[in-house]
């Protein structure tokens, strides 16, 4: 009767195991799922199950080998936990959602592989040692992975390298790096390699674990904005404050080169000069490098600065004539039909064309700039150049000079700030009339005063709109002619020093 008791209680223990066991395990589950967003699926409902069985098994106290086997059974099966709680919180939590690194499944798959392997491994040695035939398929399987661990040493070791630069992040898709000494844009990251595309359209697969080797240098971090540098020869003779001064205009003025940080200019050796400057997207190098040096050419030959050339040369002159310089004759024709300059004698615009400077300029730079001070005037003997005024933060073109046009007479005679930008539209090539020519022409002929200070009063009547619409002058229109001619010789008089 007692037997009968007993074995009534312990098997109602024991399905009160099972379902306690299996119920709680579910519970547990579902709190994990709904409350955490644990992904768990059928593996983990096959676990709550072979635990609750194990559990009734040693609440009744079977002592038999197979109850061994479904305790292995419940601990492979509790692996489908661990990786979704890895998926979870190391994976989705950690990587994707606070450091922004996405997971590829790959990983994922990889992780939750090893870690069942693991747990395989610690049943078969902790619950099987005694068997010699699971010893032999231990020592094959350590053989078989030692093999695939040789064979796949470069994938694993692309893969990790690929982690610690996902976890690290040194560089993103769109950053400019120099691997070594190639210069390329991050196209694309991945687990195994870094793809990069070079400016000349060329990629280049980079593994990770080779990527890793090398140094990394980051032309986007922590901003765009890095240096560049670019070296010129020079003529030896030529002091060095005065090349720094032309290479840095020339780099200033550069489409690209960014204002700040300002440019600096090194002297290296006798005649070589770094010039160093700062960019935004490397993208642009080759043409950013290309305005520099377009720029320093087209700087150091109106400052007559001598590039020198790389070898050695032997330049044998026999005396010649000299001959006309190029430009002369059209820079005489034209300022003999301009009428600021009729007053001159043939021999005076001789005298001012020989005195005056020829200069080129290249498409896009500015010859004058508003606002900017100037006691000169050019004329433009060929090419086209694009005149503009700044209003409201807006550039506004007003007009085009072509060749014959003359500008920046108002700098030249009065020392006024230039009241418009002047910009070569292709290559140009100008004569700069200074005012220390300009002054030696007056000085000589003191009666052209009176005659620029009456132009230049009618100009800035017709500017003002005072003669736009008279046929004939009235008496008020004359007496202000007359103010603004006495104005303007009177400043003629104190520019020059007469």
């Amino acid at each position: 009767m007692f037997a009968i008791l007993f074995d009534t209680q312990r098997a109602a223990l024991t399905v009160g195991a099972f379902i306690g066991t299996f119920f709680v395990a579910l519970s547990i589950g579902r709190l994990l799922k709904r409350g955490a967003g644990v992904q768990l699926g059928t593996l983990y409902q096959l676990f709550c199950l072979t635990l609750a069985f194990y559990a009734a098994l040693a609440v009744y106290g079977v002592e038999a080998d197979w109850r061994n086997h479904i305790g292995a059974a419940a601990i492979l099966l509790s692996t489908a936990l661990v990786v979704a709680l890895v998926n979870r919180y190391v994976w989705d939590w950690y990587f994707e959602k606070r450091k922004q690194t996405p997971i590829p499944h790959f990983l994922r798959e990889v992780v939750g592989g090893l870690i069942f392997l693991i747990a395989l491994l610690l049943v078969l040695s902790a619950g099987y040692h005694a068997e010699s035939q699971l010893k032999g398929l231990l020592a094959g399987s350590g053989i078989a992975a030692i093999i695939l661990g040789f064979a796949g040493q470069n994938l694993f070791g692309g893969i990790i390298a690929g982690m610690s630069l996902q976890i690290n992040r040194p560089y993103k898709v769109g950053d400019w790096l120099k691997v070594g000494d190639t210069y390329g844009e991050v196209r694309e990251i991945n687990w195994r390699s870094t793809r990069l595309c070079t400016n000349d359209a060329i990629y280049l697969d980079i593994p990770n674990n080779e990527i890793v080797k090398s140094t990394i240098v980051n032309l986007h971090y922590p901003t765009e904005v890095h240096a560049m540098r670019i070296r010129v020869g020079v003529d030896y003779n030529v002091p060095p404050n005065r090349v720094k001064d032309a290479l840095s205009r020339a780099a200033t003025n550069a489409n690209g080169v960014l204002p700040n940080p300002p440019v600096k200019v090194f002297a290296e050796h006798a005649v070589t000069y770094e010039i160093k400057f700062y960019m935004g997207n490397h993208a642009r190098i080759n043409e950013i490098n290309d305005a520099v040096r377009t720029s320093v050419w087209y700087e150091l030959k109106r400052q007559r600065i001598n590039i020198p050339y790389p070898i050695r040369t032997l330049q044998l002159e026999r005396r010649a004539p000299t001959p006309v310089p190029e430009g002369h004759e059209e820079a005489r024709a034209i300022l003999r039909g301009e009428p600021l300059f009729q007053c001159l004698s043939d021999t005076q615009i001789d005298n001012l064309v020989k005195q005056s400077h020829l200069d080129h300029f290249g498409r896009g730079e500015r010859v004058i700039e508003e606002g900017a001070e100037g006691d000169s005037m050019f004329i433009l003997l060929r090419g086209a150049a694009e005149v503009s005024v700044s209003k409201n933060g807006s550039t506004i073109p007003v007009a085009t000079l072509r060749s014959g046009d003359c500008f920046g007479e108002m700098s030249l005679l009065t020392g006024e700030k230039r009241s418009a930008t002047v910009r070569a539209e292709g290559d140009c090539y100008v004569m700069e009339i200074s005012k220390e020519v300009m002054g030696d022409v007056v000085r000589q002929s003191p009666d052209c005063l009176r005659q620029l200070s009456e132009l230049l009063a009618k100009r800035k009547m017709h500017t003002e709109g005072i003669l736009k619409d008279a046929a004939s002058p009235s008496a008020e229109q004359a007496a202000k002619q007359r103010e603004y001619t006495a104005n303007f010789l009177k400043r003629l008089k104190t520019f020059f020093a007469l």
